[in-house]
């Protein structure tokens, strides 16, 4: 007599497999799976855990939680994905095949985000520009600066009084067309090499500082001033050219290469030991020379 095997109420009820996210995948039966495969070939490349997480970055958590086929500490899919990828490769293995089993195991690899909706999404509407005032300030700030300094050093009735560097001279007026013949226009002269000699520089008035600038053995910039501060010269004295500043109480120099350059003051030469391309910084009144009165830059 067969006994027939009763249902109890719960095997009647429908079995649910429900599985926790900290519950390691299922592994398939067709084959090893996913965190076997990954342990195998780390094994056999003779690499520890500590090893391959120094190599890929993955903690070591996250390194025993895929080898025993535990992807919930990843972080999510993407995350758990790029994990298999680089710890395949760096136990020498190819990843495509073990991503795809993955996917096969979490329902596939999700379809891509339209692009569109995201740019429509992140498009932020242009705030309005408001004028800047701080740049407008500024502007005219340097407007006006610009417009008194040219006023003071540029503009005044008593330009023509103040001492000058040599070799600036008045603009002279036009020659007037004579009936019947045509004007020929004034041809230049020549410029001549100046040689600065110890008669013609002891003729400078005494009443004045007299300087001399002669670039001898190459070219050197060279900035002149006078006593108020007003500028003589600023630009490159080029070899053989000389240049003379006078003022009635000081000349202010600035030699970018003392070394190559002869210097007179009042009728007498300098003779200090400048090096080339050595840069001074230089006074010189209507008493010198006299030991003291350079200043080196």
């Amino acid at each position: 007599m067969s006994i027939g095997k009763s249902n109890s109420p719960e095997d009647e009820q429908p079995s649910t497999d429900i599985r926790s996210e900290e519950q390691p995948v299922e592994r398939p039966a067709e084959g090893p799976s996913i965190g076997t495969v990954l342990k195998t070939a780390r094994i056999a490349a003779g690499l520890t855990v500590d090893e391959v997480s120094s190599t890929t970055r993955v903690r070591i958590p996250i390194v025993h939680a895929i080898e025993a086929d535990d992807f919930t500490r990843c972080g999510g899919d993407v995350y758990a994905r790029g994990h298999i990828r680089t710890l395949a490769r760096a136990v020498h293995l190819d990843p495509v095949p073990l991503v795809e089993a993955y996917d096969a195991a979490h329902g596939g690899r999700p379809a891509p985000t339209p692009a569109a909706p995201m740019f429509d999404a992140e498009r932020i509407r242009p705030e309005r520009q408001r004028p800047n005032w701080t740049a407008a300030m500024v502007a005219a700030i340097v407007a006006v600066i610009g417009f008194v300094g040219f006023t003071a050093f540029g503009g005044g009735d008593d330009h023509g009084k103040r001492p000058v560097a040599e070799g600036s001279a008045p603009p002279q007026a036009a020659p007037k067309q004579s009936a019947g013949k045509p004007v020929q226009p004034p041809q230049a002269p020549k410029p001549a090499k100046p040689e600065p000699s110890d008669s013609a520089i002891a003729a400078a008035p005494k009443d004045l500082v007299t300087v001399v600038l002669t670039a001898d053995d190459g070219d050197s910039w060279v900035s002149a001033k006078d006593h108020s501060g007003r500028l003589l010269f600023d630009g490159t004295l080029a070899v053989g050219e000389s240049k003379t500043f006078t003022d009635k109480e000081s000349i202010d120099l600035v030699l970018g290469d003392a070394g190559v350059v002869k210097l007179f003051v009042n009728g007498k030469e300098i003779k200090d030991d400048f090096q080339p391309g050595q840069v001074e910084r230089l006074t010189y009144t209507k008493d010198d020379p006299r030991q003291g009165s350079a200043q080196a830059g």
